[in-house]
């Protein structure tokens, strides 16, 4: 698997962050759907990795930086026909490395509280992220969860 930066250029990845959203639409009401579209995704804030085997998009995640101690795992996705094949594993663990290597001291996340998202959960629980109280501009809400990381 290649992980690498990405421009949010690409047809390939323009339709997975397309999915992203619509699956969001599926399982949480529109005031609870906090995924980025294309645009929000390129802001400076915010660096976009897509994962690549030969020519065929596996994944992608971004990490956001909140402050100079802080980031937030942001878009995390596996292309349908990859699911349960590691993507998001080696994914989680690219964002959690970067963020050791800018020196922040904490990686958060928010993620739907429905049954949907507890593979996500769980992944998140696996590589020692627990429950929180919301954080940044977030705002409590019986359809999120949030979870941090101490690095």
């Amino acid at each position: 698997m290649d992980i690498r930066l990405d421009d949010l250029k690409g047809s390939e990845i323009a339709e997975l962050i397309g999915e992203h959203l619509h699956s969001m639409t599926l399982h949480s009401p529109p005031e609870s759907i906090h995924a980025l579209d294309l645009e929000k995704l390129r802001q400076p804030d915010i660096t976009f990795w897509s994962a690549w085997e030969c020519s065929e998009l596996l994944g992608c995640a971004a990490l956001k930086e909140l402050d100079p101690r802080h980031g937030e795992v942001k878009s995390m996705k596996t292309s349908p026909q990859h699911l349960r094949k590691g993507v998001a594993k080696q994914l989680l663990q690219h964002l959690i490395e970067e963020a050791k290597r800018r020196g922040y001291q904490r990686i958060s996340l928010e993620t739907g509280s429905m049954e949907a998202f507890e593979a996500a959960k769980r992944l998140y629980v696996q590589f020692g992220f627990t429950y929180c109280e919301p954080f940044a501009d977030y705002k409590e809400d019986p359809n999120s969860v949030f979870m941090t990381k101490e690095l």
